[in-house]
């Protein structure tokens, strides 16, 4: 591996070590009760103790991991491990924790350099600087692992270990640790139709194979993870069930997610002013910053089963197509493609999706924008929209300066790579430049404007509204614009010349150093 891979790598952990200091949301302190539960109590107490409002709903693995984390723990700073302590926070603890995203990290990075290996994509080559660059600087899980304080960056690292295995057409192992990153984060789920359709094709069904040996073989390989997993919570498997999935919690998060709900709450009170309704008595306000269940007002009230449905329907057309692709080698663009567009259908359509699932689309994408032109345009697109989303689970003042910094600093990197790789450089329409322009105005709205007038007591929810609601609308301009690009429909009719279809296999061919 070339030398900038791992200066990249450095580079990436001194930054994280740098933000060590830095603001923390309550999911520290989610992390620090499971630390303690799993410490601290029997294993059938784990998803049953309510000590804390931030109750264990991750899936066991994880829960593994924080007892396994926990025995270190304890020689930290045994205080963090009390269950009773709630919002504890010592020095110790604190940069204990932090300092075990870094670390877990590793995963990650073994995750980018393996997934970049499958893809063909050449070291010292253009390509492998910016995929490298574009992975390993990922302005998305710097915000929300070391900043917010999460731990997605290993997470990520098992799906790109998963994907990369998968291209090699290691199958079984792919399955293997798809389903081991399932048990670790079930919103992972997302994306199980495309791996699930890809290894139907092209490892059960494939030609002279044995169906049925080889759908067996793949059950017992990925039905394993599960039940060293939930096996030992067998007998409190309705109250594990309730805990990962609480439909209770409403349709959005108490801050929306940038998809079509945060459209359709708007809607909804637009048509409340327009029509001068008024909320019923006492009826929880979608708008409340709390997360319960609400009712709209005027548009018809959506249930779990309309979001299931509606994110079942949008994702048909891609795993069709995954389906009926003839070739391995056509196949492995179209499966990257279905990974992001089933992530994508889900968080456009889902129930109670959190802002933070938009890294579930854009992380894939960053391997599709080294691979086509095109692809890499549409991951640009949705990279201006889905990080700058991100902004409101970082709104302490003193991070107003290094959020803004590394968000402009990682477009203009990201910007910078794209017109490097490629020749003629990926081109914008001039709406979508003013797309992109218009965020501007939302700070400016923020920090200027509603100060001056006074609104940011009168309306404290405005900024965060516009935030949501304008990367939205990015959002669905790239989900419809990228659905028809992957799904190869063309606008001939229209008398729009044909852009060919790259396929995986001239991808290494066409890479050129620079």
């Amino acid at each position: 591996m070339s030398g900038y891979f791992w200066l990249l790598v450095g580079i990436s952990s001194a930054l994280k070590v740098l933000l060590l200091p830095a603001y923390y949301s309550t999911d520290f302190e989610v992390h620090r009760n499971w630390l303690a539960i799993t410490h601290s109590l029997p294993l059938n107490r784990w998803y049953l103790d309510a000590t804390s409002e931030w109750t264990l709903d991750y899936p066991p693995f994880f829960a593994y991991f924080e007892w396994l984390l926990s025995q270190a723990a304890k020689y930290v700073d045994p205080k963090m491990l009390i269950v009773q302590n709630l919002n504890y926070a010592s020095i110790k603890t604190v940069y204990f924790q932090k300092l075990s995203v870094i670390v877990m990290d590793l995963i990650y990075v073994l995750g980018v350099r393996s997934c970049l290996s499958a893809l063909g994509v050449v070291k010292s080559t253009q390509q492998h600087i910016a995929g490298s660059m574009l992975l390993l600087l990922n302005v998305g899980l710097i915000f929300v692992d070391h900043i917010h304080f999460q731990y997605n960056g290993f997470l990520f690292g098992i799906l790109l270990l998963s994907i990369s295995a998968l291209l090699r057409q290691r199958y079984l192992w792919s399955a293997f640790a798809f389903a081991v990153l399932l048990n670790f984060k079930h919103i992972f789920l997302y994306m199980a139709p495309a791996f699930a359709v890809y290894l139907l094709k092209f490892y059960c069904l494939e030609k002279g194979g044995n169906f049925v040996h080889s759908m067996l073989k793949l059950l017992a390989v990925g039905l394993s993870p599960f039940l060293l997993s939930i096996g030992p919570f067998w007998r409190q498997l309705p109250q594990l069930m309730s805990r990962l999935f609480p439909f209770k919690r409403g349709l959005t998060h108490a801050y929306w997610a940038p998809n079509i709900w945060a459209l359709y709450n708007t809607a909804d009170k637009l048509a409340v002013s327009a029509l001068k309704r008024s909320l019923p008595n006492a009826a929880p306000s979608t708008s409340s910053g709390l997360v319960q269940e609400v009712k709209h007002v005027v548009l018809p009230n959506i249930t779990p089963s309309i979001t299931f449905a509606l994110t079942f329907l949008f994702m048909l057309p891609i795993l069709l197509k995954l389906f009926l692709t003839k070739t391995r080698e056509q196949a492995k663009l179209v499966f990257l493609r279905a990974v992001v567009l089933c992530a994508c259908s889900s968080f456009m359509f889902g129930w109670h999706v959190h802002e933070k699932a938009i890294l579930m689309c854009l992380v894939p994408l960053c391997l599709l924008a080294v691979v086509d032109r095109r692809d890499a345009k549409y991951a640009y697109i949705l990279s201006v929209a889905g990080y700058f989303s991100l902004f409101p689970l970082l709104f302490e003042v003193d991070l107003l300066v290094p959020r803004y910094s590394l968000y402009l600093a990682y477009m203009a990197m990201m910007y910078g790579q794209l017109e490097r790789m490629y020749k003629p450089k990926p081109k914008f329409h001039i709406l979508e430049w003013l797309y992109f322009l218009g965020f501007l105005a939302i700070p400016i709205y923020e920090h200027v404007v509603s100060r001056m007038l006074g609104l940011h007591t009168r309306l404290p929810f405005m900024p965060l509204l516009l935030t949501s609601v304008y990367s939205a609308l990015g959002v669905l301009y790239f989900f419809v614009r990228y659905y028809i690009y992957a799904l190869d429909i063309t606008w001939e009719s229209l008398g729009k010349r044909r852009v060919p279809q790259i396929k995986f296999s001239a991808a290494k061919r066409k890479r050129k150093t620079k």
